[in-house]
């Protein structure tokens, strides 16, 4: 019932008002928009193995895969995702998009589902999507605080994550992080490294 007394008072607003709706990540000029973030990174520093993001609803890592495959077709796309949210492992590995089941991750901006028109652009140009836990997610975002010096939200962390224990897979590599965001407030962040 709640998402259908969403979806109502959406469908109402959008009549109101005469707005038009754009999905935050199943919708196709918002992937390409998501691609240009890996064209700049590619386009910065050429030669990568490996471009590596964090996966929610799907449009930064459709994007991102597309802008690997046509401007660097010698790299390899990864994912990153929560095993708390692993609606899209779930799905990469399936074959068929599996819903979000109680999300339960301090990655909050990676909760979302998957949807139909990333989905095939994942499945085809994405090399695999790797899970981290909840202790690796903070351990990835006190070591770029401490380290980098740049303030992230945990979903930005999830691919640091990935790479700082996946050494199989990463090391000797030349690898591409795209850093989605720094949407945190400092209570929370607290709360999550303590």
């Amino acid at each position: 019932n709640a998402i259908k007394d969403r979806e109502e008072a959406l469908q109402k607003v959008l009549q109101e008002t005469g707005a038009t709706f754009i999905h935050p990540s199943n919708d196709i000029e918002v992937i390409l928009g998501n691609a240009s973030s890996a064209a700049e990174l590619i386009h910065e520093i050429p030669n990568l193995d490996i471009v590596l993001c964090p996966v929610g609803g799907g449009g930064l890592l459709a994007g991102t895969a597309l802008s690997v495959h046509y401007l660097s077709p010698q790299s390899k796309c990864y994912g990153a995702e929560p095993a708390n949210a692993d609606d899209a492992y779930r799905s990469f590995h399936s074959g068929i998009i599996q819903p979000s089941i109680n999300p339960d991750t301090i990655a909050d901006g990676l909760r979302t589902s998957l949807g139909d028109k990333n989905f095939p652009i994942i499945k085809e140009f994405v090399q695999d999507i790797i899970l981290v836990s909840e202790e690796q997610i903070k351990q990835a975002l006190k070591f770029t605080m401490e380290r980098l010096k740049i303030v992230i939200e945990p979903s930005s962390a999830v691919p640091i994550a990935a790479v700082m224990f996946n050494h199989s897979i990463f090391a000797g590599k030349r690898i591409g992080i795209i850093v989605s965001g720094g949407n945190i407030d400092l209570l929370q962040l607290n709360s999550i490294l303590s």
